[in-house]
């Protein structure tokens, strides 16, 4: 069974900073993919960033040069700097192991001008 751990998030005011981390956990569980999603209200959920194994790294135009993700084996981070109103969502974690994947249950990103 996986377990999928979220934490960090919360309310900053505009230009400031948030870290999000992920754990993935379970018996031998190493994921392929790690990622991190965000859905804000009316909106469809949005790839942000996400990391493979081999540390390779995407992102979303709308967030390059101020986020970055980075991972420690089942572990992601997100690293959130000029946080602007537009990033205010609820931020999911993926994790992918071949054609399984598994998400977070969300937590809020709220940043205010």
């Amino acid at each position: 069974q996986v377990h999928i751990m979220e934490s960090g998030g919360g309310s900053v005011q505009a230009g400031g900073s948030l870290r999000l981390s992920c754990e993935a956990s379970g018996r031998g569980f190493l994921p392929n993919i790690m990622a991190w999603y965000r859905q804000a209200p009316a909106k469809q959920r949005e790839l942000v960033a996400s990391i493979d194994r081999g540390r390779s790294t995407r992102y979303a135009d709308s967030v390059k040069g101020r986020f970055t993700i980075t991972r420690d084996s089942g572990t992601v981070h997100l690293q959130m700097n000029s946080l602007k109103p537009e990033d205010t969502a609820v931020y999911y974690c993926n994790v992918m192991r071949g054609r399984d994947q598994y998400w977070g249950q969300g937590t809020q990103v709220t940043v205010s001008s």
